[in-house]
């Protein structure tokens, strides 16, 4: 089973709305407040098929200068497993100034010529509980 070879720990494998049981452990654990306001910017862009494997390589370097800018707490760009068109994108900052200093003009004209459409939102969060 592949989430035994992944995660031998875990009895479960289940939905968000699901607690996931893991050997010793009764519950999730209570929200805690996170301080700041923290930003997730997450959605997927959709791409041609066949431009999917350049469009990605194109997203290294601007994926590791965000990873290394001041208050990027994850960035990730990466190819959908079931869907050959469709590209998931995630950011999380620690500040609404982390992600405007980072951000500039947005994609790249070679990048922006290649998404076909775009569903990303921002949300701002105050509180998070920790699934493991």
């Amino acid at each position: 089973m592949l989430v035994t070879e992944i995660a031998p720990d875990i009895d479960c494998f289940s939905t968000l709305a699901d607690e996931c049981h893991r050997p010793g452990r009764s519950a999730l654990s209570p929200p805690q407040t996170i301080g700041d306001t923290v930003i997730i910017v997450a959605g997927h862009i959709v791409v041609d098929a066949h431009d999917r494997e350049s469009y990605l390589a194109s997203c290294v370097d601007v994926v590791e200068q965000a990873r290394a800018a001041t208050g990027c707490l994850d960035f990730v760009i990466a190819a959908d497993l079931v869907d050959p068109a469709r590209v998931h994108v995630f950011e999380r900052w620690d500040s609404r100034a982390a992600v405007e200093a980072f951000r500039g003009s947005g994609p790249d004209g070679g990048q922006a010529a290649m998404i076909v459409a775009a569903s990303v939102s921002e949300y701002e969060i105050s509180s998070e509980r920790s699934l493991n």
